[in-house]
């Protein structure tokens, strides 16, 4: 692409390429970086550094059965962190995500097991409950006007209660559906996991192809096509690394019985990834809600219905939370008092905020849960492994988030000294 570099005089005007070459692009992610657009850079860099660390504290940690287990520990922290992004883009917060979380597992446990009602209703019950909670918050915030700090704390109270109702006090509700057990508990055949691999990539590289192609002909400023080869390079070494450890045999006696492949809730991550990405960054939908997080004012002015995104992004993070609470049942097979309590809310916030969503609104991608949520799965994974107390655990997770909101807040500065706010 040919843009036009301006003196002082018309005249003297020439044709200068825009980041045609990867060394200008580089020089431009450079600047960006010294501007305060940090992106997922500090999550990435954290993660490499985590996993060297443990690998080199306990040399069990990089085998292919503990990469299996990052994968189903950290599923629901990530699937609720993917909701959150949606309400910490405008600058609110959803405390109960968490208890919520727990709500529909419960209503899940109950419609199959006591109920007898077929997985799929209860389901999507589960998550038609999530969608009512995410309705009621939202409501209560974008139209009566209360904080969401406030209504998503009593909400975080309540849902405990509702909890103890929906299990009869505190007894353990257990989930034997084939499907919803198989989703943390079953593993896609290798081939199957290879087939998946090679649509994942095939499908970006082509994406990533025809926005290069379409924005070349229209004579927009894009990418140079070795940076667009490089970026799908890189997501094909990486996917087929994850697929190839994956189906290595973890099995202890593979005579008796095979575990290798892919786990079920894998695929699922990924497409919910992909889907709520593409609504937050192809959609009208999404602008608006970027617009709406950065300026909420100028969004109201513009036309933009505020009241109506914002009751939308509690709907969004209630319905992945829902989606979490399933995936939790499935992982212990069960559900009891504790489920989406604890340490589930904090770690979501946390992954959010450690993979460069902003807790002040108008920042974050749906790709920042996922490196959080695999920084947060791997400090739990390998304090796990070094048989760390639960106190050195927490205040380990502790300054790590601490460290990815200062890490935020010196961002912010930087880009508002530079102008780049």
């Amino acid at each position: 692409m040919i843009t036009q570099s301006r003196t002082d005089h018309p005249e003297t005007w020439s044709a200068v390429p825009a980041r045609t070459t990867l060394d200008g692009h580089v020089r431009s992610y450079l600047a960006r970086l010294r501007g305060g657009d940090m992106g997922a850079l500090p999550a990435i860099l954290g993660l490499v550094v985590l996993c060297a660390f443990f690998s080199v504290l306990r040399p069990n940690f990089l085998t292919a059965g503990n990469f299996a287990n990052l994968f189903t520990q950290g599923a629901a922290v990530v699937l609720i962190a993917m909701g959150l992004v949606f309400v910490l883009l405008l600058g609110e917060i959803d405390l109960s995500a968490g208890f919520a979380s727990g709500v529909c597992a419960a209503v899940l446990a109950n419609l199959l097991t006591l109920q007898g009602w077929p997985w799929y209703l209860a389901t999507l019950a589960a998550l038609a409950t999530g969608a009512a909670i995410g309705l009621v918050l939202g409501f209560l915030v974008a139209k009566v006007g209360i904080p969401s700090f406030v209504v998503t704390l009593a909400a975080f109270l309540a849902f405990q209660g509702i909890m103890l109702m929906l299990i009869k006090g505190g007894t353990t509700v257990a989930v034997q559906a084939a499907p919803i057990v198989a989703i943390e508990n079953r593993n896609l055949s290798p081939l199957v996991g290879w087939l998946l691999a090679a649509v994942a990539v095939a499908g970006y590289g082509v994406t990533q192809l025809r926005r290069y192609h379409t924005r070349r002909t229209r004579d927009l400023a894009t990418d140079p096509l070795s940076v667009v080869l490089i970026r799908i390079g890189g997501l094909a070494a990486v996917v087929g690394a994850a697929v190839y450890v994956l189906n290595l045999e973890r099995s202890l006696n593979s005579l008796i019985s095979s575990n290798r492949g892919m786990p079920v809730v894998v695929p699922l991550i990924a497409v919910l990834f992909v889907a709520l990405s593409f609504v937050l960054s192809r959609t009208a939908y999404g602008r608006h809600l970027q617009a709406v997080g950065g300026n909420r004012e100028a969004a109201h002015r513009a036309g933009i219905s505020v009241d109506r995104i914002r009751i939308s992004v509690f709907v969004i993070c209630s319905s992945m939370a829902a989606v979490g609470g399933i995936v939790a049942a499935s992982r212990f097979s069960s559900v009891d008092a504790t489920t989406g309590g604890s340490d589930v809310l904090l770690y979501a916030v946390g992954a959010a905020v450690i993979g460069g969503t902003s807790l002040f609104g108008g920042k974050g991608r749906v790709v920042d849960a996922v490196l959080g949520g695999a920084v947060v799965a791997v400090i739990d994974n390998g304090m796990g492994l070094m048989d760390a107390s639960s106190g050195v655990k927490y205040l380990f997770t502790g300054l790590v988030l601490l460290l990815a909101a200062g890490v935020d807040a010196l961002s912010r500065r930087r880009a508002a000294a530079t102008g780049n706010r």
